[in-house]
């Protein structure tokens, strides 16, 4: 394990607010989010967290400077002899900043991070939602594969005429403690048995069809609540949907991150959703009244006689919602007054007589800065 204050690139007298903006930096540069597939990403962004979790706290920091991993590793928090498994490292992120990227604790779900002995893998998923599945908030049901009770010996790892006896390598405790001597005195490693992942027994006759490990692979339907107003990049846990731990222990979470579809007309900004529409040279002169599409149907949208191209209009309300329903967005339609690229006699007629009643441009007032 990399010292603490070079994982996160501090000296070791960096402040609070030094080793907080360094952690900032590097969960955002390795957040599984902007690295997908990325395990080398994703390992820096979990040692970034268990790093943080230990420095960002004053009396584990002390105990840190003063004895090293040792001082910190009692079974308890982050960097305390356990894996720092992604949602660990996920909710350091949440927690730290206010639910940044995340929408656990915005909807009430964050939970403290806590350890557990042999406890289930995390799973992780992406899910796509639609624009207007977004604004309306959704119902999805997706099928993921995942380690389950196996059916033979129900999650025990046991065959029938076997049984859990005491693991010989901890003694049931489900723990090894190791005891180093320094000039400073006794200091207790304390980790997870290995043998047992911390339950304390073994399988004495293991069951044919898992091997002992009490669990088998199964596909399973889940339904999926997706609040309104999400965004690409937010997330949420579903606790105890991840997969089963052994022989019985709890089970992981189920990482559900979200993605937008691409829409055939409309482009997100935040809260706004933004729409292009063409109009004629004559709907521009004379002003018109034009069905709109918006996220949740259709709506009538007024255009004042003289609009030039490039302005916009606002459609108050018609953008996508807050999530926890904290205000709503606005639809802006930007004006593109269409030129004909043929005309026929007739028009070419109208438009030549149009020309010649139109007051010329000149000087100055033909040219304008460009701006995109």
């Amino acid at each position: 394990m990399p010292d603490h204050y070079t994982t996160l690139g501090v000296d070791r007298n960096a402040t609070q607010d030094q080793i907080k903006k360094s952690y900032r930096q590097l969960a955002l540069k390795y957040h599984p989010d902007k690295n997908p597939g990325n395990e080398s990403a994703e390992q820096s962004f979990k040692d970034a967290a268990e790093a943080y979790e230990v420095l960002r706290d004053p009396q584990k920091r002390a105990r840190y400077d003063q004895f090293g991993e040792a001082g910190v590793n009692n079974g308890g928090a982050p960097g305390g002899g356990f894996d720092f498994d992604l949602s660990d490292a996920l909710r350091t992120f949440m927690s730290g900043f206010g639910g940044m990227g995340g929408i656990d604790d915005l909807f009430g779900g964050g939970r403290r991070s806590r350890r557990r002995t042999a406890r289930g893998s995390d799973l992780r998923v992406e899910l796509t939602l639609t624009y207007e599945e977004i604004a309306t908030g959704t119902e999805k049901t997706i099928r993921i594969k995942r380690f389950e009770a196996c059916p033979t010996c129900k999650g025990s790892g046991a065959a029938e005429d076997g049984g859990l006896i005491t693991c010989p390598a901890c003694h049931g405790a489900g723990e090894i403690r190791q005891v180093q001597r320094s000039l400073l005195g006794q200091i207790v490693n304390v980790t997870q048995c290995r043998n047992c992942v911390g339950a304390g027994q073994v399988v004495d006759k293991p069951c044919r069809s898992c091997h002992g490990d009490g669990r088998a692979k199964q596909s399973r339907d889940i339904k999926i609540k997706v609040p309104a107003g999400v965004a690409a990049g937010n997330y949420m846990t579903l606790e105890g949907e991840g997969n089963r731990g052994p022989r019985g222990s709890a089970p992981g979470d189920l990482l559900v991150l979200f993605e937008e579809a691409t829409h055939h007309i409309f482009t997100r900004h935040g809260n706004s959703v933004l729409l292009a529409i063409n109009i004629t040279f004559s709907e521009a002169a004379l002003g018109t009244t034009i069905e709109v599409p918006t996220l949740e149907g259709k709506a009538k949208l007024k255009f004042p006689p003289g609009i030039q191209s490039g302005h916009i209009l606002r459609m108050r309300g018609k953008g996508f919602p807050g999530i926890k329903g904290r205000g709503r967005g606005d639809q802006l339609v930007k004006i593109q007054v269409l030129s004909p690229e043929r005309v026929s006699a007739a028009q070419e007629k109208v438009y030549r007589q149009l020309q010649k009643s139109e007051s010329p441009i000149t000087g100055s007032g033909r040219f304008t800065r460009f701006s995109e």
